[in-house]
């Protein structure tokens, strides 16, 4: 088929490269010409695994191309939306500003029998809206097809996806033809899109439109409940002195729970599970679903209580205060495998360090780039290694690989105290304090006994870059700048 993509940010550009791996000649459209340039090279503009394969795969065979022009979407026989729908700068709700803009760009350039599909996550009563846009082209057929990807597993998400789902006018009943049961309209059009993930056995449910809206929105809800029960739960570990991992470990024995989002820590940010439950307040407060909206603002404010909590335990490991202390931080990536740092729980955190005076650097394998001109307070480094030089205290605030995978004699070389506060709760403490480190994760520990913290006027500095290799500085590099 020929499908154009409105919108190539996180969602557009993943799928736009997967349809194109299926066979079908795609092309994304969008308002940023720097960004078009660089996708039509094979690169994408954000850090996302197997995404700039797929890119180059589909430049080289050219099925695969983007553009600034709305008007290359003209001879297309389906149109996805995939703009973003962000949280609105005043409330809980989604802009749909530019949702609106693209389906009014759109509008002039529709072949007659063309399908328009959004993907975006948007409120419910939003297919409503658009109906009204498209009213005077009774020609075009309007569908809704949620996406489920995740950050860092999105070319995997959308190449073997869970499930299928179809929003259609008139619901399930109107989505087949009563006699034979073969697909009509919207649903016939998405399935000649998705026919080899039908074949190969993904389960599609063609639904209503306000359960299509809905859908991503409380299936995100449900996971961030999950992420923040086991957290508060994790609270009460640490009065108690239980150890929260054990209980989660056994609590996802149970086949009605599952083990999957119950692993306290941190807690969750990102562009989509937060503005999703604060979506899904301001919804279900407009419809008078006032159970639902305060379990949403529960949900929100135990996950956001997460980062002061690990701030609190950074002060106690420092003997009551971080002001004046050196303090590395792992992490500035809302998540492993992206460089994506909209309201990331670590950079959060180390800003909030800064602000009470303590001396904050930040590396990350990725997001470095991202954050560093956003945070002044902050100082960033490339590695990990530069990082750790007379850290008075070390918090690991994104689970990357290479930080579970640190090796704590190495770690331990260049630091100034062996203390470490694992607010992701992935390394082995075993291992850890053989090599002589303080270890205090959210609710996996015990309160540190006293004498283990050295009072830091006590402190002899060790050698610089002693046991560790230092790389180049890069040159000129602005001041907070990462050197490389």
């Amino acid at each position: 088929m020929k499908i154009s993509v409105i919108g190539c940010g996180y969602l557009g550009a993943v799928h736009a490269a997967t349809l194109a791996s299926m066979g079908h000649t795609v092309v994304g459209i969008d308002v940023d010409p720097a960004k078009v340039e660089q996708l039509a090279r094979g690169a994408a503009p954000f850090h996302e695994p197997g995404l700039d394969e797929l890119l180059r795969d589909g430049a080289a065979t050219g099925r695969l191309t983007f553009s600034t022009s709305i008007a290359e979407a003209r001879d297309a026989q389906l149109h996805f939306l995939c703009v973003g729908t962000p949280q609105d700068k005043t409330s809980d709700a989604a802009d749909l500003s530019y949702l609106v803009s693209a389906a009014r760009a759109l509008l002039p350039h529709l072949a007659a029998g063309a399908v328009v599909v959004g993907k975006s996550t948007v409120p419910v009563g939003t297919v409503d809206m658009l109906r009204g846009i498209l009213a005077r082209r009774r020609d075009v057929l309007l569908g809704w097809n949620p996406e489920f990807l995740r950050q860092g597993t999105a070319v995997k998400d959308s190449l073997v996806p869970d499930r299928l789902v179809y929003g259609v006018e008139g619901g399930r009943a109107a989505a087949f033809n009563p006699s034979t049961g073969a697909p009509l309209g919207v649903t016939a059009a998405l399935d000649a899109v998705y026919e080899p993930l039908l074949r190969a056995g993904i389960p599609r449910q063609a639904c209503s439109f306000a359960t299509a809206e809905l859908i991503k929105s409380a299936a995100n809800a449900y996971l961030a409940t999950k992420v923040s029960f086991i957290n508060a739960v994790s609270e009460l570990c640490d009065a108690a002195g239980a150890d929260v991992a054990e209980l989660s470990e056994a609590m996802g024995l149970d086949p009605r729970i599952g083990n999957r989002y119950l692993h306290a820590g941190l807690g969750f940010g990102g562009g989509c599970l937060p503005k999703d439950i604060r979506s899904l307040r301001a919804q279900a407060a407009g419809h008078g679903a006032d159970s639902l909206a305060d379990w949403m603002q529960l949900v929100d404010s135990v996950n956001v209580g997460q980062r002061q909590r690990t701030v609190q335990l950074a002060a106690e490991l420092c003997g009551g205060s971080v002001a004046g202390r050196t303090i590395t931080v792992l992490g500035a990536s809302f998540k492993p495998d992206t460089d994506d740092i909209r309201d990331s729980p670590a950079l959060d955190v180390a800003d909030r360090l800064a602000a009470a005076g303590a001396h904050v650097t930040v590396t990350d394998p990725k997001a470095v780039n991202n954050a560093w001109r956003r945070y002044p307070r902050l100082r960033f480094e490339a590695t990990a290694a530069r990082a750790l030089e007379g850290a008075e205290l070390v918090l690991l605030l994104t689970e990357w690989e290479e930080y579970r995978r640190l090796c704590p004699a190495v770690a331990g070389r260049t630091v100034r105290r062996r203390v470490v506060l694992d607010a992701r709760n992935v390394l082995d403490p075993a291992a850890w304090q053989a090599e002589g480190w303080a270890v205090r994760g959210l609710g996996t520990s015990p309160e540190l006994p006293q004498g283990t913290l050295p009072d830091p006027s006590r402190i002899t500095p060790p050698e610089p870059g002693a046991g560790m290799a230092r790389p180049a500085a890069a040159a000129h590099a602005p001041a907070h700048a990462p050197r490389q």
